[in-house]
């Protein structure tokens, strides 16, 4: 059984990689013309193939009322590499993505991100990291979707981990509403700390929009509870385990505590 599931992955990552590889090259020509285009790709074309073959069936429970033609940024916590493309199906909206500084460097991925107008952020440089937020903020005002993972990290067990403060800081300047998304399932079909993928199915459920209109940056860590608490409530609704009391992550420090939400 190892070996089939070993044997079974090799194929997903293979099939994956030539597929992204011929998706981006196609979507880098596109977006000489229109990056928006290009964008649209991902929902339209590359990420419906990539959940299949992994054997992903992807359950969304009713979208929410809400005008999705307004710029929003949706937070979702974190468990997968198939959370990106479970939420771009998922979502009906073009989203963008603030990811680390890294990825930039990544073959075909760092191309397409840059080339669709997604925001890097360096983790490693204040200065430079509070600079790509306030890009983004601007970005979102222009009416970009942003997606958010506010946990900074894959969970490793499932549960929603502590939450970083500095995307809430963007929300509250760029003044759109932050929609909370659970999403679970996705760290059992292709698990963080794991290469192997197991067929099954992951669900997202969408939350209300918070307002941030009107509300002060020095308002971001009750906002980021308060968003925390809202995927929390999602997350047990689509059988999650929910998150540990410990809402937000000590500067720099990371983890979460040891009391559950219920």
């Amino acid at each position: 059984m190892k070996l089939l599931r070993a044997v079974y992955s090799v194929f997903v990552w293979a099939w994956v990689a030539v597929w992204f590889a011929a998706c981006v090259s196609a979507a880098l020509v596109v977006a000489i013309v229109s990056r928006e285009a290009a964008l649209a790709m991902a929902r339209l074309i590359w990420v419906r193939p990539v959940l299949w073959v992994a054997g992903a069936r992807l359950r969304v429970e009713s979208l929410p009322e809400m005008d999705w033609k307004k710029p929003h940024i949706f937070a979702m916590n974190h468990q997968s590499n198939l959370d990106i493309p479970a939420a771009i199906l998922a979502l009906p909206v073009k989203l963008r993505i603030v990811a680390k500084h890294s990825l930039r460097l990544v073959p075909f991925m760092g191309w397409y991100m840059w080339a669709t107008g997604m925001i890097f952020v360096d983790r490693g440089n204040r200065a430079r990291a509070m600079a790509s937020l306030k890009l983004a903020s601007q970005r979102i005002r222009a009416g970009a979707n942003i997606l958010i993972f506010p946990e900074g990290t894959r969970s490793r067990d499932g549960k929603i981990l502590p939450y970083k403060k500095g995307a809430f800081a963007m929300a509250l300047e760029a003044g759109v509403p932050i929609v909370p998304v659970a999403i679970h399932g996705s760290g059992t079909v292709q698990p963080a700390d794991e290469w192997t993928v197991h067929p099954g199915v992951i669900r997202v459920k969408v939350g209300q929009p918070i307002p941030t209109d009107g509300r002060s940056i020095a308002e971001r860590e009750a906002l980021a509870n308060e968003v925390r608490e809202a995927t929390i409530r999602l997350h047990l609704e689509i059988g999650g385990q929910g998150g540990d009391a410990v809402a937000l992550h000590p500067p720099g420090k990371s983890g979460a505590g040891k009391r559950q939400v219920a």
